[in-house]
């Protein structure tokens, strides 16, 4: 039976992960992207790197201490300018909390979201409350000299939190690559070039396994996946979630849509996936069911071949749903689930 504590957190991942579409309605309006006035970019660094992380013609030795004072800019287009690397950071998205971690920098994080919980030593910094709106007093309160956020925080609240003297710093990752320039980008800002560069290193590595294990698919033998992040929701194209099938030599049958969209039961059978990705190891809230159980006693899906076939493969929730480093973990696990017999 299901325990108070794990159906706690499930409930805290649903909401973490359904704010990444940033709009679920009272109504339940499936979610649209929100519009930016600047692009997603993943930060504008006015020293190099330049936008997106490219160093291409700059020596690498001399790209691994930063020389303050730089200049950067966010994905709402705010400019800022650190005279040195910040020294007290708060995080309230778990993807960038994921990444100050991973540079090394868990001793400078003073405050971190309620679903930040990865690695271990997150869980325990101060909380500041929510992905979408956090606790306004609590950041004040941390005193940081930047606040980082991500995609589930939309441009308006940022705009409020920095009105009350938050220096709020958002990205909005829609891609892998825009995941490892965010990482690059950040080495730049805290002064841990080298780790950052490891770090996004280490990821290439692994998209590429990825992308050397089924190179060789022809068209005809690139398998139909559909994927159901939480109950009821699915992704299309222009979302990080539709790459990682992508990259991995799938066709997401959702891609002609966009972004986060409701289930449509009647497209799934029509369009027959032979592959269905859930996350594994999610209990739903509301029927206290499993998702491979909630897929699998639909009975009008019985004919699908994924279905039939049983080719349904569960992956990590959070390697999937968050696009920060361990990204690249998640595309290994949804290659595997596609093509076990490729990815290894």
């Amino acid at each position: 039976m299901t325990s108070n504590h794990s159906r706690k957190s499930t409930k805290k991942w649903l909401a973490a992960v359904l704010g990444l579409a940033l709009v679920f309605s009272a109504a339940g309006c499936a979610p649209k992207q929100p519009q930016q006035t600047q692009p997603p970019a993943t930060g504008n660094l006015v020293d190099p790197p330049k936008a997106g992380g490219n160093q291409t013609g700059q020596p690498a030795a001399q790209a691994k201490a930063t020389v303050y004072p730089i200049k950067v800019k966010d994905a709402t287009g705010k400019e800022f300018t650190f005279e040195k690397a910040p020294s007290r950071i708060v995080s309230v998205s778990p993807s960038e909390t994921e990444t100050l971690f991973a540079l090394g920098l868990g001793d400078k994080v003073v405050g971190v979201s309620d679903f930040c919980d990865y690695p271990a030593e997150a869980k325990s910094k101060p909380k500041m409350g929510s992905i979408v709106k956090p606790n306004e007093e609590a950041l004040i309160g941390a005193n940081a000299d930047v606040v980082l956020t991500g995609v589930s925080m939309k441009v308006p609240v940022v705009e409020q939190l920095r009105g009350l003297k938050v220096n709020m710093f958002k990205v909005e990752p829609k891609t892998i690559d825009d995941v490892m320039n965010n990482i690059i980008m950040f080495g730049q800002i805290f002064d841990k070039q080298e780790q950052a560069e490891k770090l996004v290193a280490s990821m290439k590595a692994d998209r590429q396994k990825v992308t050397d294990a089924v190179k060789d698919l022809k068209p005809e033998q690139k398998k139909k996946v559909f994927i159901e992040f939480s109950p009821g929701w699915t992704v299309g194209k222009g979302e990080f979630m539709d790459e990682l099938i992508t990259l991995s030599g799938g066709i997401n049958v959702s891609s002609d849509v966009t972004g986060y969209a409701k289930l449509n039961e009647e497209k799934v059978i029509a369009d027959n996936p032979q592959v269905i990705l859930y996350p594994k190891n999610l209990i739903d809230e509301q029927s206290k069911k499993s998702m491979d159980q909630i897929i699998k006693e639909r009975s009008s899906w019985a004919s699908i071949d994924a279905v039939k076939n049983n080719k349904l493969s569960g992956v990590d929730k959070d390697t999937i749903s968050r696009p920060g480093p361990r990204i690249t973990a998640g595309l290994l696990e949804v290659a595997k689930g596609i093509y076990p017999e490729l990815v290894k």
